[in-house]
């Protein structure tokens, strides 16, 4: 994957076990304020329809935790309805008061500096801090820890989407502090609407991490259906989210429609299989993850669904987004 294009998988969810754990070194100008982090928190200096569908028509569960019953996780297994989930995080996320204008503050400062042509990027930051979650683990997700493993082939061109975002950063921080993990989870929702997605309401009070989260925890492309469905069952996501996920790719550089239009493209191309086709560059198009879920059954009728419904596809991308930047998080005490 290009550094163009959001995936979740491949050059955006793929891991090698050989990997060096040495840390690759950067800084950036601004530095986060700690007094109100945890210790483990570091500074940004990185080392060298309404509810989510089920085919047979139950609503889907999701893991959740609280944080003094502010802010939720998907660490917890299953306890409430998607929608339940979904509904309460959307409920902290516009808060009044303080967290409202913080909030507001940053999707201000993100806007400035995210054009439709670096949004491709900026939400793939998304997939790749959020891609390492493993459940039973409880180990990975939402952190930071990317600023740590952009020496890893799967994150390759992401420190260009780090630095887009470290504009914005710097301006905030002149006010109030802000974590990594917040930046990229409103950055990548920000992302997303500005290239004509839904709004993606995002909680705020992530903790940062201070170390890189485990290899080899990212689905990697060359994975088959079954073995992406199972990857993606590990962090808490089922068949559908996984499906509605793979949406982001319409945005980037895979030959899925407009490179900065985030539409249902992805899933009408797919449909039509243009890899199959001796027609020149048609074989250049998407990833061997996204030839592969649309030859499942299961991933098929989502896929069908949402080349139909683009409302459906928005409503669901949404829904699967606001779980995806909550797995793992540590969140500030309030």
């Amino acid at each position: 994957m290009t550094s163009s294009s959001a995936t979740l998988s491949s050059s955006s969810f793929s891991s090698t076990s050989a990997l060096s754990s040495s840390k690759f070194r950067f800084k950036f100008p601004s530095f986060s304020r700690t007094s109100s982090l945890s210790s483990r928190a570091q500074p940004f200096t990185a080392s060298s329809s309404t509810t989510t569908h089920n085919i047979s028509g139950e609503i889907r569960h999701c893991s959740l935790s609280r944080r003094r019953g502010l802010a939720f996780t998907a660490t917890l297994p299953f306890l409430l309805p998607l929608h339940e989930f979904v509904d309460s995080v959307a409920a902290k996320a516009v808060e009044s008061g303080s967290g409202q204008s913080e909030y507001l503050r940053i999707k201000e400062e993100i806007i400035k500096v995210v054009t439709k042509g670096k949004a491709a990027g900026v939400l793939r930051l998304v997939f790749h801090d959020a891609g390492t979650y493993e459940m039973d683990e409880n180990s990975g997700g939402m952190n930071g820890s990317i600023v740590y493993e952009l020496e890893r082939p799967e994150n390759v061109g992401l420190k260009k989407s780090l630095k887009v975002l470290e504009k914005a950063k710097k301006e905030i921080e002149a006010i109030q502090s802000v974590s990594w993990a917040d930046m990229i989870a409103v950055g990548g929702a920000e992302a997303v609407s500005i290239c004509g997605g839904p709004k993606i309401p995002v909680t705020l009070g992530r903790l940062d991490s201070g170390e890189s989260d485990p290899e080899g925890k990212m689905p990697e492309e060359s994975l088959d259906a079954s073995g992406l469905k199972q990857c993606f069952r590990r962090k808490g996501f089922s068949t559908q989210e996984l499906v509605a996920l793979s949406g982001a790719h319409t945005l980037g550089s895979k030959g899925f429609g407009s490179p900065v239009a985030f539409d249902n493209s992805y899933f009408k191309i797919l449909l039509e299989k243009p890899w199959n086709s001796s027609a020149g560059m048609t074989s250049m198009i998407g990833l061997p993850s996204d030839r592969a879920i649309v030859e499942d059954d299961e991933c098929l009728r989502w896929i069908t669904k949402y080349a139909d419904d683009q409302n459906m596809f928005f409503e669901d991308f949404k829904n699967a987004y606001m779980k995806l930047v909550n797995c793992g998080a540590k969140w500030k005490s309030m």
